[in-house]
């Protein structure tokens, strides 16, 4: 029994991590309908939620035979790993401990093409309809 309480019990620390690291992740703003938050809490869901099924009940769906997959178990170390990764890329930890050189931001062909892609993509969500296709035609007739 203690050891059903225990595994409760971190199965809820692994949740609550996973919920403050997405509390804190940003939006999207250029795909506000694509959700990484929302992608993650299925997976969270789905990993801390126990199965209640038979793991090798076969079910009969579309006219097709198919087998449920055996439920993975649930790993305490590997989730808390997972949940690090997270809070690693929300701290930047990988840009601060590998910094990118002035000149592969600003390459010799084209130096100011990051500067000129960060601010259309910080432009692409506020743009109107009718700007959006005026950029369409420009980069369609520049093409041909």
């Amino acid at each position: 029994m203690s050891k059903s309480v225990s595994t409760d019990d971190s199965i809820l620390v692994v949740y609550k991590h996973y919920q403050r690291a997405l509390a804190q992740w940003p939006k999207d703003i250029l795909r506000p309908d694509v959700s990484f938050q929302n992608a993650m809490q299925r997976r969270i869901d789905r990993r801390t939620t126990p199965s209640t099924g038979h793991p090798e009940a076969s079910v009969i769906a579309n006219h097709a035979l198919t087998t449920v997959p055996n439920p993975v178990r649930f790993d305490e170390k590997a989730e808390m790993e997972q949940v690090n990764v997270l809070y690693s890329f929300l701290e930047n930890r990988y840009t601060k401990k590998y910094p990118l050189s002035e000149n592969l931001m600003k390459p010799q062909s084209n130096p100011t093409y990051y500067e000129n892609l960060i601010k259309e993509l910080q432009e692409a969500p506020t743009r109107s309809w009718f700007a959006r296709q005026v950029n369409k035609w420009k980069g369609f007739l520049r093409m041909t």
